[in-house]
């Protein structure tokens, strides 16, 4: 490809040959240069993409957003007073069982009157006053006596009983178990607040252990909580990353409306996604990975196409920023009809209109085009949600089981053994599934471990 000559062919027949070469060479550089051009301005869109990726137009999750470029929320002026509204149902503090009452006698009357018949007086306000006593812990001083045997003379040792062998009781262990997975707080700072807070002295290699009693008590609890999963009619599962001693692993999260399943795999792949759902065969809701994609019964999540729509109506070009725009706002409009659902000449127009728009851009080179075909092989799976009554047209519900594990990760950078990662499996999936049950977690904890140490089974009605 060479620059068009302002001059005819005879005109280059007679110009001289060193002049014809340096005329050449000056072309071959031009050629040169405007295939870099290309080149960069190819390489320079690419990086701008990839720098300009957010949550909100991506995967990213928001925590992965610089403080200073997040986009302030637009809000309209309301003109209603600020505070709970009219109608409103009410949050009011609760009236608890006192542990003593006082009751209070009027002194004087504005008239300077002072003596009043007790038997007339009657209560019209009740005030309660919350103070936390000073703890002082419970301890047992057992001391084991031994004697010899009058009958053989052997030495008899005392036994301790077996609830009480461990030197730490149920409720302290459930303590230590509830700060170090349901708060996920390190194993110096639970040594520090029990030496602050309870005046305990406590070694943190004693804190892992009762975490591991604490682990292995939560194991009926969390096979439970795994077979409800595995017999529920839809279930929401997402993955994302782990690492046990720097080694990626994979969390993965199997979500409902009634329990959370986890699982840590050191692999992100069909044998690891089959171990989690087993012989589960319900409808899926999943985002756009390949491995999901073959399920039969599915729901893909519409707000990662959402986000990458969004993605292209923020790009410079005229075209992929309008397809992005019109795509977004044709996905947008799915997602309402999961609140109201459409007529069928709404969805007739619906439809027909979405169907065009992505037909149009599906042999598309550019990124549009990459979406549209996306959209196109996953079209059967996108108003499952309308089919089904129950189903929701995103994944948030994995996303957000999933947001506390990455917390976690950030914090810990993850565990350093196998039995790190079954504290992470049965500890996360006991908080997700208490809170989707509106169940406090400590008193739970608590009987799991009591039947731990009399060898017994916790009551699993509830899950």
């Amino acid at each position: 490809m060479a620059l068009k000559r302002p001059f005819s062919e005879l005109d280059w027949q007679l110009t001289p040959e060193p002049v014809r070469q340096y005329i050449m060479a000056l072309e071959r550089m031009l050629f040169d240069m405007e295939q870099r051009i290309v080149a960069h301005e190819k390489r320079l869109e690419k990086l701008e993409v990839r720098s300009s990726k957010n949550s909100h137009n991506s995967s990213k999750p928001p925590s992965s957003d610089p403080p200073f470029s997040r986009q302030k929320r637009k809000q309209k002026k309301s003109t209603r007073a600020k505070g709970g509204q009219k109608g409103h149902k009410p949050h009011q503090r609760q009236m608890l069982d006192p542990t003593e009452s006082h009751w209070l006698m009027p002194t004087r009357c504005a008239c300077g009157h002072a003596q009043f018949d007790p038997q007339k007086m009657q209560p019209f306000y009740a005030h309660q006053h919350i103070e936390l006593p000073e703890i002082e812990m419970q301890i047992s001083h057992y001391i084991l006596q031994q004697c010899d045997c009058p009958n053989c003379g052997r030495t008899v040792k005392a036994a301790l009983p077996s609830d009480v062998s461990t030197g730490y009781g149920p409720r302290f262990t459930a303590l230590i178990g509830e700060l170090s997975g349901i708060k996920a707080m390190s194993r110096n700072d639970v040594k520090q607040l029990c030496e602050s807070v309870l005046g305990i002295g406590i070694a943190t290699g004693t804190i892992q252990k009762l975490v591991d009693r604490t682990s292995n008590a939560l194991l009926p609890a969390y096979e439970r909580i795994g077979r409800v999963a595995r017999r529920f009619w839809c279930n929401y599962i997402d993955e994302t990353s782990w690492f046990k001693e720097n080694d990626l692993h994979w969390l993965w999260a199997m979500a409902n409306e009634r329990v959370a399943f986890y699982r840590i795999d050191p692999h992100r792949s069909k044998e690891a996604f089959e171990k989690l759902v087993r012989d589960w065969d319900g409808i899926l809701v999943s985002d756009g990975y390949g491995l999901y994609r073959k399920w039969v019964n599915r729901q893909t999540c519409l707000a990662h196409l959402i986000r990458k729509a969004d993605a292209l109506a923020e790009r410079k070009k005229t075209d992929l920023c309008r397809f992005g725009e019109i795509v977004a706002a044709w996905l947008r409009q799915l997602v309402s009809f999961a609140k109201e659902p459409p007529d069928p000449e709404m969805w007739s127009d619906f439809y027909t209109f979405f169907l065009f728009t992505v037909s149009v851009w599906e042999k598309d080179k550019t990124d549009a085009g990459k979406l549209a075909r996306q959209i196109v092989r996953e079209m059967d799976s996108l108003w499952t949600f309308l089919d089904h009554h129950g189903i929701e047209p995103t994944n948030n519900r994995a996303e957000r089981a999933l947001r506390f594990g990455v917390l976690w990760r950030k914090r810990s950078l993850g565990t350093q053994s196998e039995k790190g990662n079954r504290w992470v499996e049965r500890i996360l999936s006991l908080k997700e599934t208490c809170r989707l049950n509106a169940k406090p977690t400590f008193p739970f904890l608590v009987e799991c471990i009591t039947s731990y140490f009399r060898r017994s089974t916790p009551n699993l009605s509830w899950i």
